[in-house]
């Protein structure tokens, strides 16, 4: 149960987050984006598994993937770049992984990195348990997959053209990324649906991954929040929403 203080601490941060997205009329973070329909292919974890099935097994599933700029910065300005993903899951169940622009290197995973090109490595930032494991997943870039751009307006080039891919991966703090499925954009969606989209990172996982950590319960709380403050509702696992 939480205590007298973390409860008026996650009001606060709710409060102050919604006040700031109703002032701003938008998500509080990462505004700026565009949102595609997608598919994520699973091969399965190579080496010991992570006791995770999503992760483990192969599979193949249906995805709402929405790439955006954090502040945002103008143009082609350097920014912390983010890579928000739902896996859509049978019976209406959803996955929601949010990533930021980052480093591969296990001393800077745990770093949202800003940068100005929208291929390269997203990381998980927030960790996960998987048993007795710790956990971070990251969207690796594709050698073979056609260049996502620099700003909005390149991503929206490069997806019209050709079908970018990314490898999702999974490590340990210090391990290497092992990589564990292909993530392919297809076509964007409306501006309308983009701004309706809401998603939960923390309470929609996959059975045997938990997130844990301090930066868990300041994205629960302020994510919370932002949506209260624009109005917006977390979508169920069978929608084709997924946004910050």
């Amino acid at each position: 149960m939480p205590t007298p203080c973390t409860a008026a601490a996650a009001v606060a941060v709710a409060g102050t987050a919604a006040a700031l997205a109703r002032w701003r009329g938008a998500r509080l973070l990462h505004p700026a984006g565009r949102s595609f329909a997608a598919e994520v292919m699973i091969w399965g974890t190579p080496g010991p598994p992570t006791g995770v099935d999503l992760l483990d097994l192969p599979g193949r599933h249906r995805a709402t993937v929405r790439l955006s700029k954090g502040v945002p910065t103008p143009g082609r300005w350097p920014d912390v770049l983010g890579l928000a993903v739902r896996l859509h899951l049978p019976e209406g169940r959803a996955f929601d992984l949010l990533a930021s622009s980052s480093g591969a290197a296990p001393v800077l995973r745990n770093l949202p990195l800003p940068r100005r090109g929208f291929t390269g490595t997203y990381s998980t930032i927030m960790s996960y348990r998987a048993g007795a494991r710790r956990l971070w997943l990251a969207a690796l870039a594709d050698p073979d997959s056609p260049d996502l751009g620099r700003g909005l307006a390149e991503l929206t080039g490069a997806t019209r053209a050709d079908a970018p891919r990314l490898v999702l991966a999974v490590a340990s703090a210090v391990g290497p990324w092992r990589p564990v499925g292909q993530l392919t954009l297809g076509d964007q969606l409306d501006a309308r649906t983009d701004a309706a989209l809401a998603f939960d990172p923390v309470g929609n996982l996959p059975p045997g991954l938990r997130a844990v950590g301090p930066l868990t319960w300041l994205r629960e709380h302020s994510y919370r929040g932002s949506r209260r403050g624009r109005g917006a509702s977390v979508q169920s696992g069978g929608s084709t929403g997924v946004a910050v």
